[in-house]
Protein backbone atom coordinates (compact mmCIF):
# COMPACT_ATOMS: atom_id res chain seq x y z
CA UNK A 1 0.00 0.00 0.00
CA UNK A 2 1.56 3.19 -1.06
CA UNK A 3 2.89 5.54 1.88
CA UNK A 4 1.15 8.47 0.30
CA UNK A 5 -2.52 9.59 1.60
CA UNK A 6 -4.12 11.75 -0.30
CA UNK A 7 -7.64 10.89 1.00
CA UNK A 8 -8.92 12.31 4.31
CA UNK A 9 -11.57 10.16 6.03
CA UNK A 10 -13.78 11.66 8.96
CA UNK A 11 -15.03 9.12 11.54
CA UNK A 12 -17.29 9.60 14.48
CA UNK A 13 -16.82 7.71 17.57
CA UNK A 14 -18.15 6.92 20.78
CA UNK A 15 -16.46 7.98 23.93
CA UNK A 16 -15.95 3.49 24.88
CA UNK A 17 -15.32 3.64 20.92
CA UNK A 18 -12.38 6.52 21.45
CA UNK A 19 -11.46 4.85 24.54
CA UNK A 20 -10.81 1.62 23.08
CA UNK A 21 -9.12 3.11 19.85
CA UNK A 22 -6.72 5.12 22.65
CA UNK A 23 -6.23 1.64 24.55
CA UNK A 24 -5.13 0.09 21.67
CA UNK A 25 -2.74 3.26 20.33
CA UNK A 26 -1.04 3.48 23.65
CA UNK A 27 -0.80 -0.55 24.20
CA UNK A 28 1.19 -0.70 20.57
CA UNK A 29 2.81 2.39 21.33
CA UNK A 30 1.67 4.05 18.32
CA UNK A 31 2.20 7.99 17.55
CA UNK A 32 -1.01 8.54 16.34
CA UNK A 33 -4.49 7.43 16.26
CA UNK A 34 -4.64 8.07 12.64
CA UNK A 35 -1.91 5.45 12.29
CA UNK A 36 -4.40 3.45 15.20
CA UNK A 37 -7.11 3.02 12.84
CA UNK A 38 -4.75 2.37 10.16
CA UNK A 39 -3.50 -0.49 11.97
CA UNK A 40 -7.07 -1.69 12.96
CA UNK A 41 -8.40 -1.04 9.21
CA UNK A 42 -5.66 -3.89 8.23
CA UNK A 43 -6.06 -6.35 10.67
CA UNK A 44 -9.59 -6.30 9.89
CA UNK A 45 -9.05 -6.52 6.16
CA UNK A 46 -7.18 -8.92 7.00
CA UNK A 47 -9.67 -11.06 9.28
CA UNK A 48 -12.18 -11.58 6.22
CA UNK A 49 -9.46 -12.65 3.78
CA UNK A 50 -8.45 -9.47 2.10
CA UNK A 51 -5.05 -8.30 1.98
CA UNK A 52 -4.43 -5.27 3.79
CA UNK A 53 -1.10 -4.68 2.54
CA UNK A 54 -2.51 -4.78 -1.25
CA UNK A 55 -3.94 -1.86 -3.59
CA UNK A 56 -7.90 -2.29 -3.08
CA UNK A 57 -9.54 0.18 -4.81
CA UNK A 58 -13.44 0.99 -3.52
CA UNK A 59 -15.09 0.42 -6.58
CA UNK A 60 -14.22 -3.52 -5.75
CA UNK A 61 -16.87 -3.36 -2.65
CA UNK A 62 -19.59 -2.22 -5.18
CA UNK A 63 -23.53 -3.80 -4.65
CA UNK A 64 -24.32 -4.02 -8.33
CA UNK A 65 -22.26 -4.68 -10.59
CA UNK A 66 -21.41 -1.86 -13.54
CA UNK A 67 -22.54 -1.09 -16.45
CA UNK A 68 -21.71 -1.29 -20.16
CA UNK A 69 -19.09 1.73 -20.46
CA UNK A 70 -18.09 1.03 -16.66
CA UNK A 71 -14.35 1.22 -15.71
CA UNK A 72 -15.40 -1.72 -13.80
CA UNK A 73 -17.40 -3.83 -16.65
CA UNK A 74 -17.13 -7.63 -16.39
CA UNK A 75 -15.51 -7.16 -12.76
CA UNK A 76 -12.54 -5.74 -14.21
CA UNK A 77 -10.41 -2.69 -14.86
CA UNK A 78 -9.46 -3.86 -18.30
CA UNK A 79 -11.96 -4.05 -21.43
CA UNK A 80 -12.87 -7.57 -22.68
Amino acid sequence: MSDTRAERLQVMLSPEELAALDDFRFKHRMPTRAAAVRELLKFGLQAVGIDGTAGVKSSDYGVFSRGPGSHTQNGSDTEP
